[in-house]
């Protein structure tokens, strides 16, 4: 496990006592279901992580992401939520939607995610920004890779700009594992989130108990039977849904609220 990271509670950024996460499924946890059926995902695992640093009872937590939001309804709807609960730490994870979108600008969407970074910082005292994944070995996903970085580069710049923590998820080589992600191959496993989490505990200066880059266990080798009846269920039962959903002008989000809206204890 080795990281030597100093214990949040003397390290850089201090002790926090409470958080907010904002942003879409990445953030609500879709991919890593909990036994009452509810995603727990990376940023409820953060929770937990930042909720260790403190006596029982005084940290709190709220998680208001969304599936399927867009960069414009996270700010509409979200981000006034987070400045109301004006919590310690905030992390905004948001653009990965517009960025999958056909003739999506990253240049323009990195402007407006600009604007409610600024916005954030003047009723929040930290945000953690989060850049793309590297997406060249995920189907679908790797066709746009440069869109992605082009959008990673300008989160990265942003948080230069205002002094804003960075969730590098291009870097963590890790979640690059196939078993990094979950059954439909757009959203992490529970072991990718939980990889995720660490690396972002990282960030704030927590000694985690694991390191989230290291290597995977061997796996047996697949077929090349085995890899294409992969293929066509994963079509079947995941890219057709979704396309379909896309031509519909449908989200896997409409109807559904925030699952923590509130900031309360662990």
């Amino acid at each position: 496990m080795a990281d030597d990271s100093k214990n949040i509670s003397s390290g850089a950024h201090g002790a926090i006592g409470s958080y907010a996460a904002v942003g879409d499924s990445f953030t609500e946890g879709v991919g890593d279901p909990g036994p009452d059926g509810v995603y727990i995902g990376w940023a409820d695992r953060l929770a937990v992580l930042l909720s260790d640093q403190q006596a029982e009872g005084d940290f709190r937590y709220a998680n208001l992401a969304v599936r399927g939001r867009l960069l414009d309804q996270i700010v509409e709807e979200q981000v006034p939520r987070a400045k109301a609960l004006a919590p310690a730490l905030v992390t905004f994870c948001a653009g990965g939607n517009d960025i999958l979108r056909p003739g999506s600008d990253p240049d323009a969407v990195a402007e407006r995610y600009e604007a409610a970074v600024v916005d954030l910082r003047a009723s929040v005292g930290m945000v953690l920004l989060c850049t793309g994944f590297d997406t060249r070995g995920v189907p679908v996903l790797k066709h746009l890779r440069g869109k992605i970085a082009t959008y990673t580069a300008h989160v990265r710049a942003i948080a230069d700009r205002h002094d804003c923590p960075v969730l590098d998820l291009w870097s963590l080589k890790s979640v690059q594992d196939r078993r990094a992600w979950s059954e439909d191959r757009l959203h992490l496993s529970a072991d990718g989130h939980t990889r995720v989490a660490l690396r972002a505990a990282q960030v704030l200066g927590l000694r985690v108990p694991a390191d989230p880059d290291q290597p995977w266990p061997p796996e047996a080798e697949r077929s090349a039977a085995d890899a294409r009846r992969d293929n066509v269920h994963w079509a079947r039962e995941h890219l057709v849904p979704w396309i379909g959903r896309r031509l519909r002008g449908e989200s896997s989000g409409d109807h559904v609220e925030a699952k923590r809206p509130d900031l309360l204890p662990l």
